[in-house]
């Protein structure tokens, strides 16, 4: 197992993309891993074959250890590795130094080799086997979704919602089993038990989807900011004319020579850096009984997958960077959090973050805090609309501007609300009134 970022101990392997005895080359994705902070497809060291999966789909292993064995094109599978023979003619795949001819299997329990279960001897991974024999459930009645039809932690989940456990666990002496919630449960509220199964309907008037691992995780992380900080919104109008120009001006160009759109997004990004500058307690956290102001701003992008869940990829230290730059980085880590190519350390260490929905033509968004930061800014949707503009000499005049509303959701331990509108005030000054030109020449 790769090393993941430098706090992460350990990753879950949800998907490989070669089955033993296929080629794979250098680089060529091989399987994927989901950690708490992110989803990686993770490619090979080394290319040859395939010759053994020692840790199987829904494994958790620490990183370090040896997870498979890549071989030479006529290396045979192998059965073993604690064999001086499998050593031999195939590396492990690792990051971290192995011994080359170890004597006892590297993996631990969790990654143990996935047994049959049942007579019918289909073979699960662990964690589908776990899910199964907690549930009850006779891994017969399950159609797998996975390669060659294996079953996967998706489909016991998916099953499970639609049809209760055959035979669930008999009630002790204390009392029956109470019932788990799958997130945290807001102070004050009171958890529900789960819905009978007469109350579960498939394939006519419902569909089931299973909650990915980017949604629980998004989930838990959401509630337990709302449980924590108190949200307080404050929204201002912007006019984005000056801003608008410059596109116009130069984004043929732009796209031409660095490959992608010049879109307002990094045009805030660079004015949001120098507002928070003036304004340094927005760029802070919430420490205990202080308040901890960062020096730097490490500002996290949410980028939406597919509408399968967001990530907030971190560009380091985006204070000292110009507009040109910003605008590459930022298009560089959303091209590859959609592709899973991120890794951890790339999705850690935020002090500020900024979601985007205006690209949908939002008009405000109550955005959630992302802990332990204490704001988000949401970017909406900028429209043409007509503004009173005020000529030198003081006469007003209508005109058709681009204008949009930038909100930001506040953590009200932090600061008041007099430092939060200052600090819009500034940042909408800053918009309208830079000399863009000068900034993307």
């Amino acid at each position: 197992m790769p090393r993941l970022g430098e706090t992460v101990v350990e990753g879950t392997i949800t998907q490989w993309f070669k089955q033993v005895g296929e080629a794979v080359a250098l680089n060529e994705p091989l399987f994927e891993v989901s950690t708490d902070k992110v989803d990686s497809e993770v490619p090979s060291p080394l290319a040859g074959v395939l010759t053994k999966i020692v840790a199987t789909e829904g494994a958790t292993v620490e990183v370090g250890t040896v997870i498979a064995l890549v071989g030479s094109s006529d290396a045979p599978p192998v059965a073993d590795i604690a064999t001086d023979t499998a050593t031999a003619d195939a590396a492990p795949v690792t990051a971290a130094p192995a011994p080359a001819q170890p004597t006892q299997p590297a993996a631990p329990l969790q990654a143990e080799q996935a047994t049959d279960a049942a007579a019918d001897g289909l073979v699960l991974s662990p964690v589908v086997r776990r899910l199964i024999s907690e549930n009850h459930i006779d891994a017969s009645q399950i159609t797998g979704s996975g390669k060659g039809g294996r079953i996967t932690r998706a489909d016991v989940e998916a099953y499970i919602a639609q049809n209760r456990p055959v035979r669930p666990p008999q009630a002790t002496a204390a009392g029956p089993l109470p019932s788990v919630p799958s997130s945290p449960t807001p102070a004050g509220s009171t958890p529900t038990s789960p819905a009978p199964a007469s109350s579960v309907r498939s394939g006519r008037r419902e569909t089931l989807v299973p909650l990915n691992n980017i949604r629980r995780i998004t989930g838990d992380h959401m509630v337990r900011s709302k449980a924590v900080s108190p949200h307080v919104l404050t929204a201002v109008e912007v006019d984005f004319e000056a801003v608008e120009q410059v596109r116009q001006r130069h984004r043929k160009s732009f796209k031409a020579e660095h490959g992608i759109s010049l879109t307002y997004l990094p045009f805030i990004v660079r004015a949001v850096c120098d507002a928070l500058g003036n304004y340094p307690h927005i760029n802070s956290s919430v420490g205990e009984g202080e308040l901890i102001v960062h020096n730097y701003v490490n500002l996290a992008i949410a980028v939406d997958l597919n509408f399968e869940g967001l990530l907030a990829p971190v560009v380091a230290d985006a204070n000292r960077k110009r507009l040109v730059p910003l605008a590459e980085e930022i298009a560089d880590l959303s091209r590859r959090a959609r592709s899973k190519q991120l890794n951890a350390d790339e999705m850690s260490g935020g002090t500020f973050t900024i979601t985007n929905p205006g690209q949908w033509g939002t008009m405000m968004q109550f955005p959630i805090i992302n802990q332990p930061q204490v704001a988000i800014l949401s970017t909406d949707g900028i429209r043409r609309r007509p503004v009173v503009v005020t000529a030198s000499d003081g006469s007003e005049a209508i005109a058709i501007h681009s204008v949009g509303v930038l909100a930001l959701a506040w953590d009200h331990r932090a600061f008041d609300g007099a430092y939060v509108a200052a600090f819009l005030d500034n940042l909408r000054h800053i918009i309208e009134t830079r000399d863009w030109h000068a900034e993307i020449a």
